[in-house]
């Protein structure tokens, strides 16, 4: 069985675990446990040996505990850098003691973890990649990390939940950093002592974690087969779960191990045997493969009947009518007399209920989340709405990712003609040969009112990128404007149409 057929039966928003691996995939400066350990200890050592010495006091039966590494790391490294105040790690004691005088007391060794994780790199050779998993993100209900750095919320745009955020948020379309996370110096978990808090924290929010793994597929991913990570969740799923249960037969059906293998290109799933101590052998899949690419597409392409998020939005409705928050029963054969700012939970027949999500203009201002995730069922709506002829619209990138669209030729049409009509009567006066965008907007002989166009001719004369129209356009901060509109919709026609011509 490949990768698509496993996943085409899954019925439910599959919870990812992500674990140092991805880190190491896609990140410049990430870190093994002990290759963070070894790095805090060239910090206050140049001598290799310190570390070694620490490591090897840490070992029994064969295996080194780091996290008694980093108790004895974390006495040494805040005694070091409190005694070098102005040193090379002086922003360390800053920051320690400036949340000293607000009466908050951190380890500098946390300080240290979390400047030296905040700014994730992206590594060169993974852009597809990432944008196969950021595509994918629309079926993703949840994610679990034991990393530090926010890498998986950049990428998602999921909440972070660290610690025990879990029990007074909703886990759909988040992030449970369980380890910490480098924006809470105070939450990070690296020290025996940390661990053993953990463990009893843990119990609280076991539960919770536990009805999204039993009624979710769960796809282990930057870990590998022996890791503990694994084996404890397995231990906390078969403790209450009889092995031999119809329950448990359906938990190992959607249990799914990726492994790295370097230079395969495999998709073939297999089955693998873990021994639980205490517990009978587990049997769960896997898949071992250098390229992630066609895991995340077969995680896009999933047919499922809402999205995450749409699931998440419907939780925090009901959460709020637990909450008694400001909820009104309306009975309505008129869905238009809705307020836009109102959520709506609507139940009925799918004869009498309508849905509408985005306008046309909420569709440009997310035309890049939508892209990026294929999001055809938001697209097929337009079938339902108007786009007159005056209105700027990018039908060619958002006809790449859905042919459900009706009017596809005909707006193809008007939109060449209205991009052309643009260009034709850029003046003279503007068509400069300025390198970037920046240097156009910053050229006072160009009047604010003609940037936009001045833009376009850059553009379409390659004297600027597209890439960094792109940039621009992401960040733009007046999405509804006009300008915003004629550069998308010129971007789009470069991208999709003109490039392929």
């Amino acid at each position: 069985m490949n990768i698509y057929e496993f996943t085409s039966s899954f019925r439910n928003h599959p919870v990812l675990f992500v674990g140092t691996g991805v880190s190491l995939r896609y990140l410049e400066d990430s870190y093994t446990w002990d290759s963070l350990l070894r790095k805090i200890a060239s910090e206050i050592s140049d001598d290799e040996e310190y570390y070694l010495d620490i490591k090897a006091q840490s070992e029994s039966s064969g295996r080194f505990h780091f996290e008694k590494i980093a108790t004895q790391l974390e006495d040494d490294f805040n005694e070091a850098i409190k005694k070098d105040r102005h040193g090379k790690l002086k922003s360390v004691n800053d920051t320690f003691y400036e949340h000293m005088h607000a009466g908050e007391k951190l380890s500098r060794l946390k300080i240290y973890i979390s400047q030296l994780l905040n700014k994730p790199t992206l590594k060169d050779g993974m852009t597809e990649e990432l944008a196969a998993l950021k595509k994918a993100s629309k079926n993703i209900g949840s994610i679990i990390t034991t990393n530090y750095d926010t890498l998986l919320e950049d990428l998602f745009e999921f909440s972070p939940l660290i610690g025990n955020d879990i029990l007074l948020s909703n886990p759909y379309g988040s992030v449970y950093k369980i380890h910490g996370c480098v924006t809470d110096p105070s939450k990070i978990i690296i020290t025996a002592e940390d661990y053993e808090a953990f463990s009893l924290r843990y119990e609280l929010v076991r539960a919770q974690l536990l009805s999204l793994f039993i009624h979710n597929p769960i796809i282990f991913i930057g870990y590998s087969i022996s890791d503990e990570n694994i084996k404890s969740i397995l231990k906390t799923i078969f403790t209450y779960v009889d092995p031999n249960s119809n329950e448990a037969k359906k938990v190992r059906h959607n249990f799914l191990l990726v492994e790295w293998e370097k230079g395969s290109e495999s998709k073939e799933i297999t089955e693998h045997d873990i021994d639980l101590e205490g517990l009978a052998t587990i049997r769960i899949n896997k898949i071992k493969t250098g390229n992630f690419t066609p895991i995340y597409e077969a995680l896009s392409s999933l047919a499922l009947p809402v999205t995450a998020m749409d699931v998440r939005k419907v939780q925090n409705i009901v959460h709020e009518i637990y909450a008694g928050g400001d909820i009104k029963v309306t009975i309505t054969e008129d869905l238009e007399n809705l307020k836009n700012g109102d959520k709506i939970l609507a139940i009925g027949s799918s004869k009498t209920i309508q849905y509408q999500y985005f306008t046309v203009s909420e569709m440009m201002a997310n035309y890049f989340k939508i892209i990026e995730e294929s999001n055809d069922r938001l697209l097929e709506l337009l079938n339902k709405q108007k786009i007159q002829p005056s209105q700027f619209f990018p039908i060619f990138g958002f006809s790449t990712i859905c042919d459900k669209i009706t009017a596809t030729p005909e707006l193809k049409e008007q939109q060449t003609a209205k991009i052309q009509a643009i260009i034709d009567s850029i003046p003279e006066r503007i068509k400069t040969d300025h390198a970037s965008i920046e240097a156009i907007i910053a050229d006072h002989s160009i009047a604010n009112s003609y940037k936009g166009s001045s833009i376009i001719w850059a553009i379409i004369n390659n004297n600027v990128p597209l890439t960094e129209l792109e940039a621009y356009l992401k960040v733009h901060n007046n999405k509804p404007s006009t300008d915003y509109k004629k550069l998308l919709c010129v971007y789009d026609w470069i991208k999709y149409e003109k490039e392929k011509a």
